[in-house]
């Protein structure tokens, strides 16, 4: 039963535990390290928490990096060992954030093209947690932030 079905039923919506999204937690063998990627990625700075747990803020939420000793990478997308999460991350041409990612350590993994510049291309991390770039048609940027069609 999802959310919507919850709020069809008079008086069960009521009952229901107020929740708000705090982190999104990251494993990875060096925190400190898939942390300065990201920072670099997002130009945000990087919360120095611990050895073990290190995060960066954006607004209430935390993008946080978790040591696991046993860390084994996803080799999404093949299905071997499926991906665990992935990030997509809304991009004004492809290009240039594929240049400075590919800098950074990000490794190109394959192209998804909707035509005319649209779509979406699969990076790896460089522990190799997938990610993406996106570039959805009718999307314009404001003040820097993408602001997706109603």
């Amino acid at each position: 039963m999802c959310c919507k079905d919850f709020r069809e039923r008079p008086g069960l919506w009521e009952y229901l535990p107020m929740l708000k999204l705090t982190d999104f937690i990251i494993d990875c063998p060096e925190p400190m390290k898939l942390a300065a990627f990201y920072a670099e990625v997002t130009g945000r700075p990087v919360n120095d928490n611990s050895t073990d747990w290190v995060s960066i803020t954006f607004g209430e939420i935390e993008l946080a990096f978790q040591r696991v000793d046993d860390y084994r990478a996803p080799s999404w997308p093949d299905d071997e060992h499926p991906k665990q999460f992935h990030l997509d991350f809304e991009v004004d041409e492809f290009e240039p954030e594929h240049e400075r990612l590919t800098a950074l350590g990000a490794t190109l993994q394959k192209r998804f093209s909707k035509g005319e510049g649209y779509g979406w291309h699969i990076y790896t991390d460089p522990i190799g947690h997938p990610f993406c770039l996106c570039r959805n048609k009718g999307v314009v940027w404001k003040d820097g932030n993408p602001i997706h069609p109603s």
